[in-house]
C-alpha cells in the first residue's frame, strides 16, 4: 500500500495565545484539546511511533510508521497507519523486539483550515510549539499542500527564526532522554561481545541524527588483525540504517574506566562533531562523560588537509 502523505512545518510559539487568535480570525476552525502520548521505538528505516490519544474521554492508538526530512521548512512526510485495539499490549511486543527510544507527551489543541492541520502544542520538557500539516491527497504533487502552508505561515506570522528542522523526539533525546537507554543498548551489546581471546568485553551505542540508536560490541579474530572495535560495529549498525550523523555515544567495559582507542576516536570523528558527549560506562552505568573533542582534540580532517 502506498503511504500517506503530507506538508509540515514545525516552530517554536513564544505567544500560544496570540496564534490561536490569529488562526481563529483567518477563520480556522477549533476542534479542541488532544492528549497524546508517542512512543518511538529503534526502527531500522525510517521512524516508528505508537500514538495513544485520549480526545474528550475517547481512547485511541495508532502505530505511524514514517519517513521525513529534517529541514528548517515545509518538508514532506510520508507515513503509514494502523489502528492498534491492545496499545499496552503492542507497545510492550515492540519494546521487547526493537527497544524503546523516548516517549513525547504533549497536549494539543487542534484547528482545521482548508484542510491544513494546525497544532498548538505544549510538550512536556520543551513548552510551546506550532505545527502545520497538510494533508496531501494519493494523486497530489503537493503544490497546493505547499501553497496552504506557506500562506497559513504567512497569516499566523511564523519567522525564519522559529522554524525548527527536528522532531520532538530528537529534541528530547538531545536534553538527555535517550541516555539511560544508550547505556542499555551499550551493556546489551558488551554482554553478547565475542570475545574468546582477550575476555575483554565492550559495547558501544550511538544516537543518530534522527534520534535512532544503534549498538554494537567488540568482535576479535583468531587472526589478530581481524578484530574489531565495539565503536566500529556499532558505526557499522548505523551506516546501515541510513544515518548519517552521531549524535550521543555510549561505551562500556567492566574495567575501572573504560575509553575509545585512538583508532575508534578518529572513526567517531568522522561522523560526529566535537562537542557530542561520549559517556564512559561501566556495567552500573555513566562513570564520566566527555566531549569528542576532549578525547581527540586534533582529529584528522581529509577536507582541510587538502
Amino acid at each position: 500500500m502506498a503511504p500517506h502523505r503530507n506538508v509540515e512545518l514545525k516552530a517554536r510559539d513564544p505567544e500560544p495565545e496570540r496564534t490561536l487568535r490569529a488562526a481563529l480570525a483567518h477563520g480556522a476552525v477549533d476542534q479542541g484539546l488532544l492528549h497524546q502520548r508517542d512512543t518511538y521505538f529503534a526502527a531500522r528505516d525510517g521512524r516508528l511511533k505508537l500514538r495513544e490519544q485520549d480526545d474528550a474521554g475517547h481512547r485511541a492508538a495508532q502505530l505511524i510508521a514514517y519517513a521525513r526530512d529534517d529541514e528548517a521548512t515545509a518538508r514532506t512526510s510520508s507515513y503509514h497507519l494502523v489502528d492498534v485495539p491492545d496499545a499496552a499490549a503492542a507497545a510492550g511486543a515492540l519494546e521487547a523486539a526493537l527497544g524503546l527510544v523516548v516517549v513525547v507527551d504533549k497536549r494539543r489543541r487542534l484547528l482545521l483550515w482548508d484542510g491544513v492541520r494546525i497544532h498548538l502544542d505544549e510538550v512536556q520538557g520543551l513548552g510551546s510549539w506550532l505545527e502545520l500539516e497538510a494533508v496531501a491527497a494519493p494523486d497530489s504533487d503537493l503544490a497546493a499542500e505547499h501553497d496552504k502552508v506557506g500562506r497559513l505561515r504567512q497569516a499566523l506570522g511564523i519567522t525564519d527564526d522559529r522554524i525548527v528542522a527536528r522532531g520532538y523526539a530528537a529534541m528530547l533525546l538531545d536534553a538527555g532522554a535517550a541516555t539511560p537507554r544508550l547505556v542499555a543498548l551499550a551493556r546489551r551489546a558488551m554482554e553478547r561481545a565475542h570475545a574468546p581471546y582477550s575476555r575483554f568485553h565492550v559495547g558501544a551505542a550511538l544516537r543518530d541524527e534522527a534520534g535512532g540508536l544503534h549498538s554494537g560490541p567488540n568482535v576479535e579474530n583468531g587472526a589478530y588483525p581481524q578484530s574489531q572495535c565495539a565503536e566500529a560495529a556499532a558505526i557499522g549498525a548505523l551506516v546501515a540504517a541510513g544515518a548519517t550523523a552521531i549524535r550521543e555515544v555510549a561505551v562500556m567495559a567492566d574495567t575501572e574506566l573504560i575509553v575509545p582507542c585512538g583508532g575508534c576516536r578518529q572513526r567517531l570523528a568522522e561522523f560526529a562533531g566535537p562537542d557530542v558527549p561520549v559517556h564512559l560506562c561501566g556495567p552500573e552505568g555513566v562513570r564520566r562523560t566527555v566531549t569528542l573533542g576532549e578525547l581527540l582534540p586534533l582529529a584528522f580532517d581529509l577536507e582541510a588537509a587538502r
